[in-house]
């Protein structure tokens, strides 16, 4: 992977866990690079449980919007187990 692609995966990544952190309304408890994490562990997951069962290609293909809406519903569920984990 070249410097470019990492940059721009990062720059998805936060932007995927920005508006992920806004929709379960954690933004206020987490900072940029906790948003950046969020994406990046969101679009594993996407890429490894949703993607195939929808049949959407990953991130790592193609920076598409049906990957970044996969990516960001992956995120969504990381911090929904954090949020069910973090109130016990």
């Amino acid at each position: 992977m070249n410097p470019t692609n990492l940059i721009i995966y990062l720059i998805a990544g936060a932007i995927v866990g920005y508006v992920a952190s806004r929709i379960m309304r954690t933004n206020s408890q987490q900072g940029l690079i906790l948003d950046i994490v969020v994406g990046v562990v969101g679009a594993y997951l996407a890429g490894y449980f949703i993607s195939p069962l929808l049949g959407v290609g990953t991130i790592n293909e193609a920076i598409t919007l049906p990957t970044l809406l996969v990516t960001l519903l992956g995120s969504v569920a990381l911090l929904a187990v954090y949020k069910a984990v973090a109130r016990r």
